[in-house]
């Protein structure tokens, strides 16, 4: 009997250290707790509010930046007006001083001949003096895209002529037509530069008739 319980107790520790093992490994495989969630915004969607300072400080940065482009843009326009400005002023000085050039030779002889000594030259060699610089001179403006409006039967237009009288026309057909060129007009590059002053025929003969008809 007493050799029963030796062997009994000295099992018993054995037992005991395999319980410690089973409780250790338990504690082992329990997962760690989980952290506490964040809490969602007031609108469920789970992303973060901007504070009210921030949204301030982001939309006074954005305002700022609107209203410099907004300067810069307005500068850059104004600077494209005064620069077309400019550009039509040089334009248009260039295109005088090209006109110019092309009539300085015809203004030489005309200056020549404006001086000559009436006692010492004759009237032919003045007119012919005269013709030439007449012709030099629409050579030039020829060349500058001037015309002269001066035609004589025309229909009369109030877009190129003046009208500074009327005369009786000699047939029906001539009714409303230009009969006499009072002081031409001129043209350049299809733009009025003076309208012609002319001499405006009407036809009577029609309204007699119809005088007679309706009497």
């Amino acid at each position: 009997m007493p050799k029963r319980r030796t062997q009994a107790a000295h099992r018993l520790p054995m037992k005991r250290k395999t319980m410690d093992d089973k409780e250790k490994q338990r504690h082992t495989a329990e997962p760690a707790e989980p952290a506490e969630p964040t809490e969602p915004d007031a609108g469920g969607s789970g992303a973060l509010i901007e504070p009210p300072e921030e949204a301030v400080a982001r939309l006074e940065a954005e305002v700022g930046d609107l209203k410099d482009k907004y300067l810069r843009l307005a500068a850059e326009y104004d600077n494209f007006k005064k620069r077309s400005a400019r550009e039509r002023t040089e334009m248009w000085a260039r295109a005088q001083a090209d006109l110019v050039q092309r009539l300085v030779d015809a203004l030489d002889d005309l200056a020549r001949f404006a001086h000559v000594d009436p006692a010492q030259t004759d009237a032919k060699t003045i007119h012919d003096g005269v013709d030439m610089v007449e012709r030099k001179i629409w050579k030039g403006l020829d060349a500058a895209g001037v015309t002269r409006v001066d035609q004589v039967g025309v229909p009369f237009d109030p877009n190129l002529h003046e009208a500074v009288t009327t005369r009786p026309a000699d047939h029906p057909a001539k009714d409303h037509t230009v009969g006499a060129v009072l002081q031409p007009g001129y043209q350049m590059g299809g733009a009025l530069i003076r309208p012609a002053r002319v001499v405006v025929l009407q036809w009577q003969g029609g309204d007699e008739g119809r005088g007679k008809r309706e009497e």
